[in-house]
């Protein structure tokens, strides 16, 4: 009885953390581009990149970046939720 509460903290703390790395991960880049354009001499390489981020996400979000943002968050959470579970599944925990 011990085993489903097991699995329902890890597939909650794994879905969190799943969800949350892509954002953290999108966020650093474009800021890092958007800090890189204030630099005279790095302005279209910082412009270049902040542009490509954007398009790249309303590929994800039917035109919408921060929709797409949303997409790609989710979709590696259900994909970390899956992991979780075969791992489970394959090397049962018990006390």
């Amino acid at each position: 009885m011990n085993i489903l509460p097991n699995l329902l903290r890890s597939l909650l703390l794994t879905s969190i953390f799943s969800f949350v790395t892509p954002i953290l991960l999108i966020g650093v880049s474009w800021t890092s581009f958007a800090l890189i354009s204030h630099f005279p001499s790095l302005r279209t390489i910082g412009q270049f990149g902040v542009a490509q981020i954007w398009h790249f996400l309303a590929t994800f979000g039917d035109g919408h970046p921060w929709q797409g943002c949303l997409v790609i968050a989710v979709t590696f959470s259900l994909v970390g939720a899956m992991f979780d579970t075969y791992v489970f599944c394959q090397n049962p925990r018990g006390n």
